[in-house]
């Protein structure tokens, strides 16, 4: 199996989105009796009892069950490019270091709303709920499926979540109700901070003798001189589904801020904090939303937008670009990687270079960040069928240690696939490097490690600290994380400061009041989907069908959206 030679970092954002499959069964087998916090420590041996013959050793050491006779199961993503996790490498390594025999339960991303509500349901769950999500206010606080941890969170069972969780505190975690249900997830991956990202050809740039355009009146003129070299080209595309790849987001940046999908409630609900107030607003209801919404019609009205860039995924978008006759001047995406290979198409590739956000008509000019910086609560739950708790979360607690990272997403074997402290090299801060991954991401199918899936536990040190040849290529494969690092660097982080508007991380609220709100985030999501959208296509009059609009989103509920998202930040501020 070829490998390719770097590893491609795209958070998910993030993490929100990751998906689960169906289960075949629970719990684990006559071994596991007793409940895990009943488990009382053994005489003069120092290890532990778990119930039913499972004996655990002394905390801190492993094996964690002395003969390997706990078997334990897990939901996890399913993705294409891992074979089969009960006998991938990682797995197996995992259940040698640790006495553990996990039971794998997988599905794909596309359907993990419908098949945990299926399977929470039905009664029929497993053990540990790993890196797939989770409602925690349904089905820790409401239903009390996902059990409460705070017991847990001990030295003796959990001492390398602790020490991570230092540098930020266990209360993040905690939800309405004062408990916590779950673990914390982290990929504080610096360019995904600054993942909307806009990629320009410069090849057709020198062509029609232009600069990187810096404000909106450099970007139309622009897309005119282009349009007028290269009448069937694509002056600007984006994609309404995939990693940052909306372009009309990337463009209202020289109008106003447009948050993320609802870190709280899932839905595009475009509510956001005003730092400088502590209210909250709906930036799609603002005179700079307007405005904006009207530049990129002037846009498409010139032929510059491509209709597609409102309805394709980015996988359409992708066979777009890649077309022979290099059709794209402006595309959007969080990762040139997502849209062009490196390897097979590198002439393109080069083509294209990250440009900054551009300034508008009054210097705004913003550049999105993310306001939890990729730690967030929900990276694992604990269910109530587990039997041992204890074992379960010394199991999960490898994840947490210093570099454990490198086990799970490059393989089990120090020195083939990854080293650590190479001798003379530096990482992406220019520090001397903390490892050498040796056996990197491919998409391609392999059983050797987890890649993407599962948890990841990524702080900022270790991502910076991943090992790049003085003086790499960005253009070439091994060099994409320098590129976007200096991207986010030199062109995005100066703009993220220019505004008090800020995204929301997600608010801790409960069922009820999720109940209480009920349709209505997304009843506003689509109509101002479909407005929008009508207001930039202009196949509706902006000016003539404004206040038609916010009476829709006014009907629509907003008023109440508005007054549930005031409650649950004024909370999170301690109001």
């Amino acid at each position: 199996m070829k490998r390719s030679v770097w590893k491609r970092f795209v958070s998910v954002g993030l993490i929100g989105i990751m998906t689960a499959g169906l289960l075949a069964g629970c719990g684990g087998g006559d071994s596991q009796t007793g409940a895990g916090g009943d488990t009382q420590a053994a005489g003069g041996s120092g290890s532990s009892g778990g119930g039913g013959g499972v004996t655990l050793t002394a905390p801190g050491t492993y094996p964690i069950v002395e003969g390997g006779d706990l078997e334990l199961s897990m939901l996890i993503l399913s993705m294409p490019n891992v074979e089969d996790f009960a006998t991938n490498d990682f797995s197996l390594f995992m259940e040698e270091k640790t006495g553990i025999k996990m039971e794998f339960v997988t599905g794909g991303r596309d359907d993990m709303t419908q098949k945990q509500t299926m399977l929470f349901a039905g009664g029929d769950y497993p053990d540990i709920i790993f890196g797939t999500g989770g409602d925690i206010a349904k089905y820790g606080v409401g239903e009390g499926i996902f059990i409460p941890l705070d017991d847990y969170l001990t030295e003796d069972i959990v001492p390398n979540y602790l020490k991570l969780m230092e540098n930020y505190g266990l209360d993040m975690t905690r939800e309405v109700d004062g408990k916590i249900y779950s673990l914390a997830t982290m990929n504080e991956c610096y360019h995904c901070n600054y993942g909307r990202k806009m990629w320009v050809n410069t090849y057709y740039l020198d062509q029609i003798g232009c600069e990187i355009p810096t404000t909106t009146e450099e970007f139309k003129d622009v897309c005119q001189k282009f349009l007028e070299f290269k009448p069937d080209g694509i002056a600007v595309m984006g994609c309404e589904k995939g990693w940052f790849s909306r372009m009309q987001d990337w463009i209202m940046g020289a109008y106003t801020l447009v948050p993320n999908a609802s870190a709280t409630l899932g839905s595009r609900d475009f509510v956001l904090a005003d730092t400088s107030d502590g209210s909250v607003l709906c930036v799609a209801t603002t005179d700079e939303y307007k405005e904006g919404l009207k530049f990129i019609n002037e846009l498409y009205e010139m032929g510059a937008i491509y209709d597609g860039s409102f309805s394709q995924t980015a996988e359409v978008g992708k066979t777009v670009i890649n077309q022979p006759d290099e059709p794209v001047l402006f595309f959007t995406d969080g990762t040139i990687s997502d849209m062009i290979d490196s390897e097979s198409n590198n002439e393109l590739y080069r083509h294209y270079a990250p440009m900054a956000p551009i300034e508008g008509p009054d210097g705004t000019r913003i550049a999105w960040s993310s306001a939890s910086g990729g730690v967030s609560s929900g990276g694992v739950m604990i269910t109530d069928t587990c039997e041992n708790v204890e074992a379960a979360l010394r199991w999960v607690d490898f994840f947490y240690s210093e570099f454990a990272d490198l086990y799970s997403q490059y393989g089990p074997d120090e020195g083939t696939d990854w080293v650590l402290a190479p001798e003379g090299k530096v990482g992406l801060n220019d520090e001397p490097a903390l490892y050498e991954v040796l056996n990197a991401w491919s998409s391609e199918p392999q059983n050797h490690d987890w890649q993407d899936v599962g948890i990841r536990v990524a702080p900022a040190n270790y991502r910076l600290g991943q090992a790049v040849e003085e003086g790499v290529d960005p253009y070439a494969t091994e060099g994409l994380e320098k590129l976007l690092y200096d991207a986010s660097v030199e062109l995005y982080a100066p703009y993220a400061g220019n505004t008090t508007l800020q995204n929301f991380i997600e608010l801790k609220v409960s069922e009820q009041e999720k109940t209480d709100i009920g349709t209505i985030p997304t009843e506003i999501e689509k109509v101002i989907a479909e407005r929008s959208t009508a207001f930039m296509m202009g196949t509706q009059d902006i000016d003539a069908e404004w206040d038609d609009y916010l009476a829709e989103l006014e009907a629509a509920g907003l008023p109440q959206l508005l007054e549930f998202y005031q409650m649950a930040y004024d909370r999170s501020q301690g109001k």
